[in-house]
């Protein structure tokens, strides 16, 4: 019988987001194709750096251990090396004992077409372009621009999510750019009994709440948390939404525009995912952080 993931929490990652491959993709982009292959192979018993995302695939990992049953966090690298070259990344998971088995070595060509065979439910990775083939694909996607990898010093994985275009349609804030902040706070407020459309990150969002009903809620390893910049009256929408979708949110953080960089420090968030550019390059410096090229404000 075959082997299935259907029933586990899949994320796909690229190896340039899992580890620091900056030295060798600069060779690549100098030097081209086959000195970067004579690099990577003159150097694959040499451990690869920790990149952006290791810190949360790190601790994504360490959740099968506290479950009872069987492994139900799988973690596949979809990467754009050849198996060749990719020597070396499949060595730097066992160097750090990472559980990561599965994986698709594209030689070049984009990975994403592998996202939906493999059951993922998030991609990230440091090519825009492949993540936006992958919410094409309906598979929540980011893109990291964090300036380093980094980690909470929390023992829980803390997520945190923007609201419109990312856990939620961009209905809403298609009428705020169209109209302005008094359309979009009467046009919510006369919706406020009617659940916003699901955003690219709904069925993410809807996987981590399953896997933390495995959990007694005191010992919880998972935390999320919603930071978007709606304040009353438009908040009444979203808690709605979320109730109709029978998804809770831990914590719900109304900012009414202000920066949400300091709000997210205070989380002590180990990601962030925002459909704004703004916002991400405000957040990255600090935390490890995932633009979504999703909805009106990516057109």
């Amino acid at each position: 019988m075959a082997v299935s993931l259907a029933d586990k929490l899949v994320i796909a990652i690229s190896s340039r987001a899992l580890f620091d491959l900056n030295d060798s993709h600069q060779v690549y982009m100098s030097d081209g194709l086959q000195a970067y292959s004579d690099y990577q192979i003159a150097r694959e018993d040499e451990p690869l750096p920790p990149g952006e995302a290791f810190p949360l695939v790190h601790k994504l990992l360490r959740l099968n251990e506290r479950l009872e049953e069987a492994s139900q966090v799988e973690v596949v690298l979809l990467s754009r090396n050849s198996a060749d070259t990719g020597l070396r990344v499949f060595n730097s998971i066992q160097h750090y004992d990472l559980n990561i088995s599965r994986a698709a070595f594209c030689g070049g060509e984009s990975p994403w077409r592998y996202i939906n065979a493999f059951g993922c439910q998030l991609f990230l990775s440091n090519e825009a372009d492949d993540v936006r083939y992958a919410l094409d694909c309906g598979v929540a996607a980011a893109t990291l621009v964090s300036n380093k990898g980094g980690s909470s010093s929390n023992n829980q994985l803390r997520f945190a999510f923007d609201g419109d275009a990312v856990v939620f349609s961009d209905e809403a804030e298609q009428v705020y750019k169209a109209q302005g902040l008094e359309a979009f706070t009467a046009s919510e407020q006369a919706s406020a009994h009617q659940p916003l459309s699901g955003g690219p990150f709904k069925s993410f969002l809807s996987a981590l709440y399953q896997l933390q009903q495995a959990f007694p809620a005191s010992e919880a390893p998972i935390r999320t948390a919603l930071v978007t910049a709606r304040s009353a009256p438009a908040h009444e929408r979203v808690i709605r939404t979320l109730r109709a979708w029978n998804i809770r949110i831990d914590e719900s953080i109304f900012l009414g525009g202000l920066d949400k960089t300091e709000f997210l420090r205070a989380y002590d968030a180990d990601v962030f995912f925002d459909d704004q550019a703004s916002h991400c390059a405000s957040a990255s410096p600090h935390i490890a952080t995932g633009h979504v090229p999703h909805g009106v404000a990516n057109r």
